[in-house]
């Protein structure tokens, strides 16, 4: 499967070569701030089949803790990924920033121990106080 993405402004294009994992949405303060809602939909992908297609130039990053940046466009603000030092290999896209219309799997919510006081969860999905195992 390949999908296309960008960002608002379109600068930024990407492509993913490969299928995307299941999507979880995260409801922890980094995610809603970063993102500028009560969460993210996040799926897990394979960085070796995330291509960049057009915008490396306006790709910027941001520490956001020790071990993890998320990589937003400068123009616009998108937010596209995140990635954990620790784990390279694996990006987690922003689903929001795709393209093509997908069924994507959820299947959970997680860090709802810190979720936004005014939003409520509407749906019978497995919800993690933190980051399950």
């Amino acid at each position: 499967m390949s999908l296309k993405g960008s960002c608002l402004c379109g600068g930024i294009g990407y492509e993913i070569d490969g299928d995307l994992s299941p999507a979880m949405f995260c409801h922890c303060s980094k995610c809603r701030k970063s993102n500028g809602s009560a969460f993210a939909l996040n799926s897990p992908v394979k960085a070796s089949d995330f291509k960049l297609l057009s915008g490396e130039h306006l790709l910027r990053s941001y520490a956001s803790s020790e071990d993890a940046k998320r990589f937003f466009c400068e123009t616009c603000g998108s937010p596209i990924y995140s990635k954990r030092m620790s784990m390279p290999e694996i990006l987690r896209l922003r689903v929001g920033t795709l393209d093509d219309d997908i069924a994507i799997e959820k299947v959970s919510h997680i860090f709802v121990a810190s979720k936004a006081a005014w939003d409520d969860i509407h749906d019978d999905l497995p919800q993690f106080a933190e980051r399950p195992e």
